[in-house]
This record gives C-alpha cells, structure tokens and sequence, in this order.
C-alpha cells in the first residue's frame, strides 16, 4: 500500500505540478499505478473509460449544459430580476436578497454555480452601485447565492456523483431541493440582519411597489416556473428519465428563451458552442479520474482504508469530520467539479461503508463543492465576479466578504448531519 500512496501523490503533484491538464494529470497517474503497481493492468483503463462515457445517464450532462447556456444568454435572468426586485424592496438588504431569490430561481435551471453567479452578476452588479450598495457586499450576496446552482436540481455536480457511484439520479435531485432552500433563507436571514445592523450597506429606494406590482412580478414568472416544474415533474414521478427529461428541457427552454426571452439563432449556436466546450472540459476530468477510479478499485484501496479505520476504531462523526476537512484544505487548489470527480472513487466507498446514505452523502460532497467555489485562489465564483466588476472589487476584498456565506454553507454540513432528513425526506416521500 505504500508504494501505491508513493506513486498516487508522486505521479499528482508531477503531472499537475508540470501544468497539465487535471484530466491528463488524473489518468497517467492512473496509468501509472495500472502498469507499475497493478501488475500491467492498464487494458482495464480503456473498458473502464468506455463504459463511462457509453453511460446513458451521463448523456443527461450536456444536455443540462444546454439549457443552461440558453438561458444564460436568452435575457430570462434579466426578466426574472425585473419580476422580483418589487417583492423586496421593502427589506432591509432590498435588492441583495433578491440577488439570492434569482440565483435560487437560476440555480434550477442552469446546473451550474459559475452560469448561475456569471448571469445574475451582470444584471444586479451595475444596477446595485448604481443605487449605492455597497460594493463588496453585492459580490457576496452574488458569489454566496451562485453556489446555490450546484445544489438546485437539476444539478451537474449531483448528476455527474450519481452517474459515477450509480445512485438514483431523480432521488439526488429531490435531496438537493430542501438543503437548497435552506441555505437560500439562511443567506437571506444574514442579509437581513446584517443590514438593520448597517443600513448604509443596502440603500432604500426612493420607489416602494404596490402589492399590484409585487403580484404581477410574481405572476409574469409562471413560462419559468412552468419549466422547472416540467423538468423536475417527469424525473419525481418517473414519467421520464434524467436523459429523457433533459432533452425534453432543451427544448422547452429554446420556446420559452425564444417567446418571453430574447433567444435568437445566432445566441442559440453560440449557447450550443459554449456547452460543447464546457462538456468537453468536464468529459477530459471525468475520463483521467474513471482511469485513476479504476486503479484504485483494483488495487482495493478503499476496502483497505475502511479496515483501517474500523482497526483504529473511529467513529463515523470523527471520519466525516476528517472527510470535511480534507475538502476544505483541496478546495484551495482544486476547482469544484474536478475536486468531487477526483475524491469519489476513495470518499464514497469509505463513507457509505460506515453506514452513512449514499443520497445524503451526494448531498453533502456538493455542499463541500459549493464551498470551494467561495474559496480562493482558484474559487471561480470568485473570480468571475471579479470580472464582472471589472476589478472594481478585488479578489481578496471578494473572498473577505464572502467569509459569511462560506461559514452558512460550513454550518449547513453540521444541521444536515444532525438532520440528514432535510435531505432524505423528499426522496423517501416521493420516490
């Protein structure tokens, strides 16, 4: 086992070390591990990678890429944050909590925290200081709210965990709706308190809407709502497939950009360009870590690792907290998605071996995922709000301000470990 930990971190830090790509890095150390430690074995890779990229759940992925891109280049985010900025102006915070309403409501269709805060940014960020909010403040309410579009249904980091460990897709999208919404009311509660404590940080307009105005906002959501209901409907009651469903998504969302948003041909070839470039990128780490996945689970690593533990007699608490921390140190250098795709092979055999659920674990990896997406230096939630503000914000001005929402999302593993039913009702009710 030595010599496998030798190569595994040796071949790691070379291969990324020598600026390659993590996909590359992942699968030649996996290589590496097949030919010198395995016995030969690296003929295995290429079933492994095949019968991966063959998977007819994992087709779901680019799909839910599309969707996404088309909605994020349709000009919905704008109409969903015109509905919603009446509802909460009345609030202390105004319009950063309708930052978290529209990242909650983008969340469910875009799959993806970067889309989700990259969307919502550009609307809010120049309207806010235009109104004087508080600069920082708007790029952590942007930054928190976007990582609420890796837990939202339909989710790629969700998909691609069942895809890998075989768990029930529809019932990891129930799982992540309640969580969800939990973080989305914890970061509003924040919000809220935080700004009767400085209420120069959010502004009061100098308009208050009528209820008429708040109801017809709400209202004119109902193609969105519609959508999302549509999508999440056919996967709950298993009418249709996370595959069939997606494609059914794509093309409803190509009607609704095109009939209440500003789609056109040319932003619908530019949507499908972006998720062919986007997949690509995900497909490269998912093939390097199903080569490493595959030698590690020759090797009998995690079965090693579990006896160990149970040998030194830890508890299941003391593992996941140790589990918890391991995400935390790699979310420094590791974007989310890849994180989760590179740990899984070893994290969930290990955990759902001491008992824990393979639903509620999907869960909490995301959250983890989430986490490094608010940290720097490579969180790129960060980063791409930096861009939206034109550096306006700095990196490090984002990353302090964002410290709030990091502790909310941290605090959320803690209430789901004391309540894995937040997690686990919808499925168990539903499915």
């Amino acid at each position: 086992m030595g010599v496998f930990w030798g190569v595994l971190l040796g071949g790691l830090t070379v291969f990324a070390g020598s600026g390659l790509a993590l996909g590359a890095a992942l699968g030649l150390t996996g290589f590496l591990i097949l030919q010198f430690v395995a016995g030969g074995s690296t003929f295995v890779a290429i079933d492994a990678v095949w019968n991966v990229l063959n998977s007819f759940t994992l087709s779901a992925i680019p799909l839910f890429i599309m969707l996404g891109e088309i909605m994020l280049r349709s000009g919905v985010s704008e109409k969903i944050y015109s509905a919603l900025t009446p509802l909460f102006q009345r609030m202390p915070g105004g319009l950063l909590h309708t930052n978290i309403a529209v990242c909650t409501l983008f969340g469910a269709v875009s799959g993806s925290s970067l889309s989700t805060a990259a969307a919502v940014g550009s609307v809010a960020y120049p309207e806010m200081t235009a109104r004087g909010y508080d600069r920082r403040m708007v790029v952590a309410s942007l930054a928190g709210g976007g990582t609420l579009g890796l837990l939202i249904p339909p989710s790629l980091s969700l998909l691609i965990y069942g895809a890998l460990t075989e768990t029930s897709i529809g019932r990891l999208f129930l799982a992540g709706i309640l969580p969800g919404l939990l973080f989305a009311a914890l970061f509003m509660a924040y919000i809220f308190f935080r700004c009767v404590s400085r209420p120069d940080l959010a502004p009061k307009g100098d308009q208050q809407s009528g209820l008429g105005i708040i109801v017809r906002g709400i209202l004119s959501l109902w193609p969105f709502v519609l959508l999302i209901s549509a999508i999440m409907g056919v996967i709950a009651f298993g009418i249709a497939t996370p595959t069939e469903a997606a494609g059914i998504g794509v093309i409803a969302t190509i009607v609704v950009s095109k009939l209440w948003g500003t789609l056109t041909l040319k932003t619908l070839l530019e949507s499908l360009f972006a998720a062919i470039l986007l997949y690509a990128s995900i497909a490269f780490v998912v093939m390097g870590a199903t080569i490493l996945a595959q030698a590690v689970s020759l090797l009998g690593v995690p079965q090693a690792i579990l006896e160990t533990v149970r040998a030194q007699e830890l508890g299941p608490l003391t593992v996941l907290c140790a589990v918890v921390l391991v995400y935390l140190v790699l979310g420094f250098f590791f974007d989310g998605l890849s994180l989760m795709i590179m740990t899984l092979p070893i994290v969930v055999p290990l955990m759902v071996g001491l008992g824990f659920d393979a639903v509620w674990l999907g869960v909490i990896i995301t959250i983890m995922i989430e986490i490094g997406q608010v940290t720097p230096p490579v969180g790129l939630n960060l980063s791409v709000l930096v861009s939206v503000t034109k550096e306006d914000v700095s990196l490090g001005e984002a990353a302090v301000a964002t410290i709030p929402y990091w502790l909310i999302l941290l605090a959320g593993v803690a209430i789901l470990t004391a309540i894995p039913q937040l997690a686990l009702y919808l499925p168990g009710a539903l499915m």
